[in-house]
């Protein structure tokens, strides 16, 4: 292993949109429990050190696999469309009209059930969004297409964060 190796070849995984997540999982456990520190506690202060980083690294190549939209963020970034989300926030039309409407909803929902009908809306499109998402990248490679793609989950993600604090809201 190299640290500085991708998080798909630190893992032993093809650099693919679509994992195996009990495939990863397993993969990590058995990562963690080669390079966790208190199996170095003989070979001194810097053998442990080098283990910590080590387990730095696989935690967080861990976290980006594991999450869909942060895995397809980083193959994006890997393949050369970087979703520079901060200065890049042009939407199609009818994602934008949709968001809207979504907003709307949120705003008129009056009860936890028009809040909860609603999350079920943004979740069956998120999974739909997920799906072309994995045909865009692992199909395709259309990367381009899948950086804007990856934006739009990042605006749906963000809304669905809304959707669980109006639900507190409505539930205290």
């Amino acid at each position: 292993m190299n640290i500085d190796d991708d998080d798909f070849t630190l893992f032993g995984l093809a650099e693919r949109f679509a994992l195996d997540g009990a495939q990863l999982d397993q993969r990590w456990r058995e990562l963690q429990s080669s390079v966790h520190p208190d199996r170095f506690t003989a070979q001194g202060a810097a053998a442990q050190r080098i283990a910590m980083q080590w387990s730095v690294r696989v935690n967080q190549a861990y976290q980006r696999l594991k999450d869909p939209l942060k895995r397809a963020a980083y193959l994006c970034e890997r393949r050369g469309a970087p979703i520079d989300a901060e200065r890049n926030t042009a939407m199609p039309r009818e994602f934008l009209m949709q968001q809207m409407a979504w907003r709307e909803g949120l705003d008129e929902a009056g009860d936890s059930e028009a809040v909860r009908s609603l999350a079920d809306q943004v979740e069956q499109h998120e999974r739909s969004l997920l799906g072309r998402l994995q045909e865009l990248i692992d199909a395709r490679n259309d990367v381009a297409a899948a950086a804007a793609q990856v934006r739009a989950l990042m605006f749906v993600a963000r809304f669905r964060q809304d959707i669980e604090q109006r639900l507190d809201t409505l539930e205290q």
